[in-house]
């Protein structure tokens, strides 16, 4: 069996342990030792290989990013911002028609431009607004999946811990990926809001009315949100007038979501281990993704698939916005199957090649900002589409009086929502780059 041969397999085999359960790393990280001693068919250079690049990887310095990251939405769920998020929005909001789950997706994005974890986002903000969507008698379909879909706000919205790996995997500069991702998040929002307007129009018994707050009682609302607007441009403020790298403005934001909780009464000894523990443990689980990937892509170089299909594809004149459109109905099939953050660094490494061969009429860093974006738009659907559908899992579990059939037939006006923003932001790259 030829390398390239050995290649191909790999795929379904990897595919096959993901589906027996096998958590994805470890799945990528066995497939890749086993390929990579079949191609080399010695033990010697696969340990040598084993060692170097465990540390090589883990040491990457951009890398330190991610737990500050994930501290600051640790704080930022104990600090009361969602709840303070989510009056602010209903207090504009909550009277109109669908005004509540409005609300919930407004709270969202804004928990998401202070969180960067999309699974975050959405269990912070299901345990404050879940309870205020029931009461106002919103139907359970459309409550578990507005909540949902705002959830992966958390990733579109910078910062975004995926945007931090693809900008890794892609050697692109973090800044400018945050800045071209925020005019798209922004319209992934207001999609969200679009779509629930016409969902209780189309379905007026799916959502209830809430009162209408006067304003003298709307202004301590958005008081209140102070602290997530200060955070915010503390973070991506100080990154873009050049006070900070990404790094260290991730540092300042965790340090100022800290001090917030600590003192909205939040945060204490206990609570402050138990986030450190948090954030230990989902840091560990994505470095070891990280891991696992490195190893297995380590082993399709070996294999040279990834060349050969980039020279593949070139030989056969198709048209570049073909392939990129084919690439992006598979990562929307990928999503399926895995998580966001295992399908970008498995997959970037073999796909990244194929493209930047390609000439889309536009400069190499623009074209990878522009790639980098879609693919995280299409990562994002992963995490509202069946079976796997993370965000689906989580607010189900939180609202266990809601059978899951329900949440996935109020999934799917959001998900067109998602395939109609992917369409407009492919045929337009401008709205992705123009901020850059």
């Amino acid at each position: 069996m030829s390398s390239v041969e050995i290649g191909l397999w790999s795929f379904p085999v990897l595919i096959l342990l993901i589906l027996m359960r096998v958590p994805i790393g470890a799945a990528m990280l066995a497939t890749g030792i086993v390929g990579t001693y079949f191609v080399l068919d010695r033990w010697t250079p696969v340990l040598a290989q084993m060692k170097a690049l465990a540390w090589n990887t883990n040491a990457n310095y951009s890398l330190s990013i991610i737990p500050l990251f994930l501290l600051m939405g640790q704080f930022a769920a104990r600090g009361g911002m969602s709840q303070a998020l989510f009056n602010a929005a209903a207090a504009f909001l909550g009277h109109r028609k669908g005004g509540v789950a409005m609300a919930a997706v407004g709270a969202s994005a804004g928990f998401g431009s202070i969180c960067g974890s999309s699974l975050a986002t959405a269990a912070t903000m299901a345990q404050v607004a879940l309870p205020e969507l029931k009461r106002n008698g919103y139907s359970g379909g459309l409550a578990t999946a507005s909540l949902a879909a705002g959830g992966t706000l958390g990733i579109l919205i910078p910062p975004s811990v995926v945007l931090v790996i693809y900008a890794i995997l892609a050697e692109q500069n973090i800044a400018k990926l945050f800045l071209a991702a925020f005019v798209p998040g922004i319209i992934a929002a207001l999609s969200y809001l679009i779509v629930i307007a016409i969902y209780v129009r189309v379905k007026p018994g799916s959502a209830g009315h809430a009162a209408r707050v006067a304003w003298r009682d709307r202004v301590p609302a958005m008081i209140a949100v102070w602290p997530v607007i200060a955070i915010f441009f503390s973070v991506v403020g100080g990154i873009y007038l050049g006070w900070f790298t990404p790094t260290q403005a991730a540092a300042v934001g965790a340090v100022g979501a800290g001090l917030v909780a600590f003192v909205n009464g939040g945060l204490d000894r206990k609570s402050l281990f138990e986030c450190f523990k948090e954030t230990a443990v989902s840091t560990g689980m994505i470095f070891f993704i990280i891991l696992g990937a490195s190893v297995f892509n380590s082993f399709l170089a070996f294999s040279r698939l990834p060349q050969l299909g980039a020279e593949w594809v070139t030989a056969q004149g198709y048209a570049p916005m073909t392939v990129l459109i084919i690439i992006l109905a598979l990562y929307i099939i990928f999503g399926c199957i895995m998580d966001s953050l295992s399908m970008i660094v498995l997959t970037i490494p073999i796909f990244f090649p194929i493209v930047t061969a390609m000439d889309f009429g536009m400069s190499p860093e623009h074209f990878a900002i522009w790639f980098g974006i879609l693919v995280l738009m299409v990562a994002e659907i992963g995490m509202i589409t069946p079976p796997v559908g993370l965000n689906l899992f989580i607010i189900s579990a939180m609202s266990r009086d809601v059978p899951i059939r329900e949440t996935y037939r109020g999934i799917v006006p959001f998900v067109g929502a998602d395939l109609i923003r992917i369409a407009i932001l492919t045929a337009f790259p401008i709205i992705s780059t123009f901020l850059v």
